[in-house]
């Protein structure tokens, strides 16, 4: 596997941080007299968590896809397209278990 330059490091450092950022600061769980608000916000919370996680392997995918095609490796081209669709799934988590469940 091919190592990432300083600048792409510090980049995907940013993007990593953002990502973090934005799902932690976006959503609260206040703890109020309906249990039941505060499973729900309970559970957005830790779903926004999750889509962060997400959204940070589908970054990485990127990256790693990327790579790949500059270095014609076939190998690292196929764990690049295997994050990217780790990442799209882990990141619509929430949404597939709405399909399922109904």
């Amino acid at each position: 596997m091919r190592k990432l330059n300083k600048n792409t490091k510090l980049a995907f450092s940013i993007y990593c941080a953002l990502v973090m950022g934005a799902a932690l600061f976006t959503t609260s769980v206040y703890a109020t007299n309906d249990p039941v608000t505060v499973v729900n916000n309970l559970s957005d919370f830790i779903f926004g968590l999750i889509r962060a996680i997400g959204m940070i392997l589908l970054g990485f995918g990127v990256v790693q896809v990327g790579l790949s095609l500059k270095s014609h490796d076939p190998s690292q081209r196929a764990n690049g397209f295997m994050t990217l669709a780790g990442g799209i799934i882990i990141t619509f988590a929430k949404e597939i278990l709405n399909i399922i469940v109904g």
